[in-house]
């Protein structure tokens, strides 16, 4: 009997983690800046709770419940995709991915019908601390979902399995911060 040894047929030669190294080092990066981001809100709600606890008050809790629903879906439909290109259905991973990207325009509507409830309240980046941090965080994530969408769309057309590794590995970080920004921004008081 003798023991099956694999070996790495990358040419990086990197293993552990599906999808691109240079892609891992950028997600790790804007873990850490939104990492920071968070510190910074939870400070700034320490500081200041009864401002926080206002803002929060006029958040749509219900459009960022579905949005989280959304997102965490269409990183759902990306993870089939990996699979299907695995298994060498193009095709059908093209189709996911181009899905997947549908689901986080179906995000970026409902938010922009959540900053227009919300500036139509009379509420702006200039509105104090909870709305200038409220503003900046989802802003800055929803450009997030701008970029995860073409990149799916990119390695939906370009569908090597390392590639629709990289595409679903950004598209996993940009649910994971929004799954961790919704209840620091919205729920928790």
């Amino acid at each position: 009997m003798g023991v099956a040894v694999t070996h790495d047929t990358r040419e990086d030669g990197f293993s552990g983690l599906p999808g691109n190294l240079m892609m891992w080092i950028l997600i790790f990066s804007e873990l850490a800046v939104f990492g920071a981001a968070f510190v910074g809100f939870a400070v700034a709600r320490a500081l200041d709770p009864a401002t926080f606890d206002m803002g929060q008050a006029h958040l749509d809790r219900l459009l960022g419940g579905l949005n989280t629903l959304v997102l965490v879906t269409s990183g759902y439909v990306a993870a089939l995709g990996v699979e299907a290109g695995r298994r060498g259905l193009g095709g059908r991973a093209r189709r996911l991915f181009c899905a997947a990207a549908a689901g986080g325009g179906v995000f970026l509507v409902i938010k922009m019908m959540e900053y227009s409830a919300t500036l139509s309240a009379g509420y702006t980046i200039d509105s104090g601390a909870f709305f200038g941090l409220y503003f900046m965080l989802t802003g800055f994530h929803a450009l997030h979902v701008v970029f995860g969408m073409g990149l799916l769309l990119v390695v939906a057309w370009k569908n090597s399995v390392e590639n629709l590794e990289t595409g679903a590995a950004f598209w996993h970080m940009v649910d994971l911060i929004w799954v961790i920004l919704y209840p620091i921004v919205y729920l928790i008081r």
